[in-house]
């Protein structure tokens, strides 16, 4: 577990009201981020909407990458665009048909994983914040 949460939430929490993004990481360190990213792959395989948008035999790579991306994007190490470049997230995500009723499915799933890694709430509500705003911009589709 890392420095900044044995010490306690309360010094955690006066961090993130400062500087919240940059301080995520100093929260809850690559473990929680990797607690994170397992919770909501492992709800993937088994949604309808959602397994034909992820290669089969890379769930792990995907795993490992979303991991990668929110650990640099909150103020952790940048390995993400040292080994991919920028995130691109709109380019990336283009060639997936995001509607309303992927954005959702992915949402409810993200939602659980918040809740099974266990991370502060003060965290877990900004980081579900987040997520919202994101999967609401990377819509690509309307809803038939």
């Amino acid at each position: 577990m890392c420095q900044a949460w044995r010490r306690g939430e309360k010094v955690g929490l006066a961090a993130m009201e400062a500087s919240p993004e940059q301080s995520i990481y100093a929260l809850i360190g690559e473990e929680g981020f990797a607690r994170l990213a397992r919770a909501f792959y492992e709800r993937v395989p088994a949604d309808p909407l959602l397994a034909p948008m992820y290669v089969e035999d890379d769930v792990i790579g995907a795993e490992q990458r979303l991991r990668d991306f929110l650990v640099g994007r909150f103020g952790g190490p940048q390995r993400y665009i040292e080994e991919r470049g920028h995130p691109r997230l709109r380019i990336r995500h283009g060639p997936f048909p995001i509607d309303q009723a992927a954005r959702d499915a992915w949402m409810a799933h993200m939602s659980l994983a918040l809740e099974d890694a266990e991370l502060p709430e003060a965290v877990a509500a900004f980081l579900r914040r987040f997520f919202g705003e994101v999967s609401t911009f990377l819509m690509n589709r309307q809803s038939t």
